[in-house]
């Protein structure tokens, strides 16, 4: 494992592993046991998008790990005036020991590790999100015990969280469905992959897709760079919201989470939200000892 840049590029044993390291950290950190083990090693952060719980999550978990962190916005680097990305991954890898990028294009962070030589993490794209999806793994575990044989429903856009979901979901033996209406299908090539390599249903049924489900997933309609559509996807998602009649036809011990930030009243009713509360909120903790888990195994091998 040299870099993160989707979970497509991990083995099953590497998110295994993953997981049981950043079950370890949250357990010190929890118990007030000290693990500075990236001391004097720097992370630089590249926000093409903002964001709080990745910045946050991200710094906080450098200083837990006794290193720091660099906040680089698009407005303070040259890439953001025409600098090539292939330039700019040269000379960041000179002075830092590690790169984590929120952006817009897959393409941005494939080419920071292609040029670049020190690990690159992917904070998000249109196309991934898997430090996201590392969390949910890991909170789906701790409230079920185990990933294999679970099932996963994911209900609104097939975006970036709908593929790494399903690629996560699949590669740790889970079946996963996906609620989602025409024209807002997860990307192609992924499915294909699932159908082939797991359990993946696609629906446009979303009452077909939470049925007997151990944890049932949604996400915002209009991520970031969609605001212009976000009175067209308000009607074309108007069926798919979670609420408390869709959880019927889930499993009743059944589990909801949410990438947050959420839209009460759009993608899930404030009851559903509230009512799980304990899970959605653990998983954005777990943000922090996923990403920790992740620099430690990228960094230090």
């Amino acid at each position: 494992m040299k870099h993160l840049l989707k979970l497509g590029d991990l083995t099953r044993e590497e998110i295994l592993d993953l997981l049981g390291l950043a079950d370890q950290l949250k357990f010190e950190r929890k118990n007030n046991i000290p693990h500075p083990v990236l001391a004097g090693r720097t992370l630089g952060m590249i926000f093409q998008k903002s964001s709080t719980r990745t910045r946050v999550s991200f710094e906080a978990g450098m200083y837990q790990l006794g290193g720091n962190a660099l906040f680089l916005s698009s407005r303070d680097l040259q890439i953001g005036r025409g600098e090539p990305v292939q330039d700019t991954a040269r000379v960041l890898s000179r002075y830092l020991d590690a790169i984590m990028i929120r952006t817009y294009a897959q393409s941005e962070v494939e080419d920071l590790a292609r040029y670049g030589s020190i690990p690159i993490i992917n904070g998000l794209t249109d196309y991934a999100h898997p430090c996201q999806v590392l969390a949910d793994l890991q909170t789906i575990r701790e409230y079920k015990g185990t990933l294999q044989g679970r099932k996963l429903a994911f209900i609104g856009d097939g975006n970036n969280m709908a593929n790494s979901l399903i690629v996560g979901g699949i590669k740790t033996g889970m079946s996963v469905a996906i609620g989602c209406p025409k024209g807002y299908l997860p990307d192609a090539d992924i499915v294909k992959w699932a159908q082939r390599c797991g359990d993946l249903t696609i629906t446009e049924d979303i009452n077909e897709a939470a049925s007997n489900a151990d944890a049932v997933y949604t996400d915002v309609w209009a991520s970031m760079g969609m605001e212009e559509e976000a009175d067209r996807r308000r009607r074309d998602f108007a069926g798919y919201q979670v609420n408390a009649k869709l959880m019927e036809y889930a499993k009743p011990d059944a589990i909801v989470l949410h990438c947050l930030p959420a839209h009460r009243g759009e993608e899930i009713t404030d009851e559903v939200l509230e009512a799980h509360a304990g899970e959605i909120f653990e998983e954005a903790e777990n943000r922090l000892h996923a990403q920790k888990a992740v620099l430690v195994r990228l960094i230090n091998g």
